[in-house]
């Protein structure tokens, strides 16, 4: 089988923890120019950004060149530039670092954070704030982490180690044990292991279960049960599907407190509303490095509010819904 040619370096730096867009030119088309390539991928009510990016030269070839506004399109080129982001709510919490070394860099995620730069999440994003506070540009995400969900994420230094500790999480060979903040519901039989196909569909915010089998397993356990009626559950998933653990305590009649979607879809709360957090988090992450052969055994050290404190999550829950 033909091996593909890597593409050239790039030849911007990143800005702000962004890499800059790498476009292709297609094989075959029928563009003159590279601006009309670049006005029919990103549409043509962006026809004057375009314009405006390379009057500015801020489109350039693999030499580091700008693309002159009347360049002929060439087929297999590649052009870069740095997309013109919205000004994002700061997440006013910091990336705890639980364990670094040459390879592989731990972090304890909080709430409302992305791990990787996704929609309107770009540069309030772990990866970006790690490649900007400890300088390493490299620097990329071997797993993810919902945004709303806290807790240990492994981000990798070196990119042509990233495939073997991408493996672990694929293979299923990194035990990872989560908690959560549920309602306690004393006729539930626990510990018990939950099975089920969970299907996620593009532009639909919420993940159901369907008829078929299985691709998700979670073990579900009750630790404790406290004040008013919640419960401190430990969960071990053993797949990885979206929102998967969300589902399924779902399913099992006691949704995760602060979850948005499950049971219900709720409307978006504003841009810097952080009082109610969703009480799920990656509690410990173990596993051999596949580097060094180093066995790492990593705990978060962050708190469930509404477990720690329930009377004051009680409040915020309350304020939140007087709005």
């Amino acid at each position: 089988m033909r091996r593909r040619t890597p593409p050239p370096p790039s030849p911007l730096p990143q800005r702000d923890g962004i890499d800059p867009v790498r476009v292709r030119l297609p094989g075959e088309g029928t563009w003159a120019t590279v601006r009309e390539h670049l006005v029919e991928r990103l549409g043509a009510a962006r026809a004057g950004v375009v314009d405006a990016m390379l009057e500015a030269g801020l489109v350039v070839g693999a030499d580091g060149r700008p693309v002159a506004p009347g360049a002929a399109y060439v087929p297999g080129m590649f052009v870069w530039y740095h997309r013109e982001l919205p000004p994002e709510v700061p997440v006013p919490f910091p990336l705890e670092i639980v364990h670094r070394d040459e390879h592989i860099v731990v972090v304890d995620k909080p709430h409302f954070l992305a791990t990787t730069p996704r929609g309107s999440h770009v540069t309030e994003s772990a990866l970006a704030r790690l490649r900007r506070e400890l300088d390493i540009p490299a620097l990329g995400a071997a797993h993810r982490l919902d945004r709303l969900t806290a807790g240990l994420v492994l981000f990798t230094v070196r990119p042509e180690e990233r495939g073997a500790y991408q493996s672990l999480f694929r293979d299923r060979l990194v035990r990872k044990v989560y908690e959560a903040v549920a309602p306690y519901a004393p006729e539930l039989t626990l510990p018990r292991t939950v099975r089920s196909r969970i299907v996620k569909e593009r532009g639909i915010l919420a993940a159901y279960e369907v008829a078929g089998e299985p691709n998700a397993v979670s073990r579900v356990e009750l630790v404790e049960h406290g004040a008013r009626g919640l419960g401190r559950y430990r969960l071990l998933p053993a797949t990885g599907q979206t929102h998967q653990l969300r589902v399924h305590m779902n399913s099992l009649g006691v949704p995760i407190l602060g979850d948005p979607l499950y049971p219900e879809v709720a409307a978006p709360v504003p841009a810097g509303d952080f009082r109610r957090p969703l009480q799920l988090l990656a509690r410990e992450l173990e596993f051999t490095d596949p580097v060094t052969g180093t066995e790492h055994r990593l705990r978060s050290g962050r708190v469930l509010e509404a477990w720690t404190s329930p009377d004051g999550w009680a409040a915020a829950a309350s304020a939140g819904a007087a709005q």
